[in-house]
């Protein structure tokens, strides 16, 4: 009888040994996975995000307009922004080049950027990356055309934009920018709304989003350059105000220099 329960007592001791272990195994297991970085989402695939905003401990922002349809406005535009010295980028489609170059040229002129838009205008991630490519490669050589200089940054159309999109545009040499600050001016409203948006919204680094051709902006434009600049903030084009070095970004497409100079 004695020798019985010592069998059974080593058999179950076995037995919670092996269940013991076999925790741990899967606790370390389950650790190590989602501390990896390999795993980045249900996909596996890292999301690529465009530029929204630029991380800025002084007062500096930049204001860019998207020009896509009409020109009803652009000379008066123009005629503002230099009231107040200051210098935009304006993402213009190709074919809103080829329509209105006098304007392009007038901008450029002017000490504005001139940037890629699209070539047609289209919904990007619904082309394959080879038409993307093709696509914005055909808008900078109607701008460069004109202005004799090649654009550097992209704005996607409707601001859509995927990791085809972001990749494409990085392959050649070129920055996707978006907006943290959204005008909302192609909604026509008053520019006492326009105003409110931005002025609200704006902090260091903020790119803010207008439209040419939209109803209320030339009307709205002074009072917020107004008040920037009596803010303290410098207005320059996002060319001056992104990183061209090292840089990454956060969730929220805010970009943050990388200082490699501690590994020299």
């Amino acid at each position: 009888m004695g020798l019985v329960v010592i069998i059974v007592k080593v058999i179950f001791f076995k037995k919670s040994t092996v269940l013991a272990l076999c925790i741990v195994i899967a606790s370390i297991l389950i650790i190590t996975l989602l501390r990896s970085p390999v795993i980045v989402g249900a996909s596996g695939t890292k999301r690529l995000l465009p530029i929204y905003c630029v991380s800025k401990e002084e007062k500096v922002a930049s204001l860019s307009f998207d020009a896509a349809w009409g020109n009803e406005d652009t000379s008066l535009l123009i005629d503002i922004l230099g009231r107040y010295e200051v210098k935009a980028t304006f993402f213009v489609v190709g074919d809103w080049v080829t329509k209105y170059p006098e304007s392009v040229k007038e901008l450029s002129d002017a000490g504005h950027e001139i940037m890629n838009h699209s070539n047609k205008h289209k919904h990007m991630p619904q082309l394959s990356r080879d038409d993307i490519v093709s696509d914005i490669k055909a808008c900078n050589e109607n701008i460069e055309k004109i202005t004799g200089v090649r654009p550097t940054l992209f704005r996607p159309p409707y601001g859509d934009y995927d990791n085809k999109l972001i990749s494409a545009v990085q392959s050649i040499g070129m920055y996707t920018i978006q907006w943290d600050v959204d005008s909302l001016d192609w909604k026509d409203l008053s520019a006492a709304e326009i105003q409110k948006r931005v002025l609200e919204r704006v902090k260091p680094g903020s790119i803010v989003l207008f439209h040419n051709a939209a109803l209320h902006t030339p009307e709205a434009l002074p009072g917020i350059i107004e008040s920037l600049q009596a803010d303290g903030y410098s207005l320059v084009p996002i060319s001056e105000l992104i990183y061209t070095g090292d840089y990454r970004l956060d969730h929220e497409g805010r970009q943050f220099p990388i200082d490699n100079t501690a590994d020299n």
